[in-house]
């Protein structure tokens, strides 16, 4: 407890003399603007991953419901994010340093925004209109929201290696280092059905769900003394 206590005062620390060292400008122009610190970042983007999970389940509720009100033949199917080693449950992501975690979440996210870019475009063309009217607006609700979150965990990582807690080599991955997406399999073939919509869905909701969870689990790893 007293080395957790002593880890985040030296946080306090640096941030205080960073901030006395600096004098911020805001994007209006005018000096002296509020610098976040480390933990309200965090706050940040663990509300926004928390409203982009509550969507996510929503419309994957809404769509199931929908089209599919039997269940009968919604069999299992692999996620395009496979590749992405993940830890399978909240002591499994304890044990992973920050490090490795803070790059599982970059990862995710990065493999979504194309995804759910194709699955907006798809959902708006449809003829189904009763529907897809109202989802691909949702959709595309979600595609921004994960964009931004991204670019929020990212700012989170950058202020978290200026304080010394994270290494500088953890950032966003390039493109050729993700998985093979076979969610793009489905808009390639020309032929999108209800089925390909869903399993994208069901994997998002999945997905976002590991995010705003090791995004709650980074943090109190990071600020122990903090709400954990």
């Amino acid at each position: 407890m007293k080395k957790d206590l002593f880890a985040v005062l030296i946080l306090v620390y640096l941030e205080l003399s960073m901030r006395a060292g600096t004098s911020p400008v805001c994007p209006s122009g005018q000096a002296g603007c509020h610098v976040p610190s480390l933990a309200d970042l965090f706050n940040r983007v663990i509300q926004q991953s928390s409203r982009v999970h509550g969507i996510s389940s929503d419309l994957h509720s809404e769509f199931e419901q929908y089209f599919f009100p039997s269940k009968n033949f919604l069999g299992k199917r692999k996620c395009h994010t496979y590749g992405i080693m993940t830890p399978a449950d909240k002591e499994n992501a304890q044990r992973l340093g920050r490090d490795q975690l803070t790059e599982v979440i970059l990862r995710l996210l990065g493999a979504w925004e194309d995804p759910l870019s194709q699955l907006y475009r798809s959902m708006s063309q449809d003829q189904n209109q009763d529907f897809n009217h109202y989802s691909s607006n949702k959709a595309l609700e979600i595609s921004d929201m994960v964009h931004e979150l991204r670019d929020g965990v990212a700012k989170m990582a950058e202020k978290m290696k200026l304080l010394g807690v994270l290494g500088n080599y953890v950032g966003y991955t390039i493109p050729e280092t993700l998985p093979p997406s076979s969610a793009f399999y489905f808009y390639e073939k020309g032929e999108v059905t209800s089925m390909d919509h869903h399993v994208l869905l069901y994997c998002f909701r999945r997905d976002s769900n590991k995010v705003k969870n090791y995004l709650r689990i980074l943090k109190c790893t990071t600020l122990p003394a903090l709400d954990c």
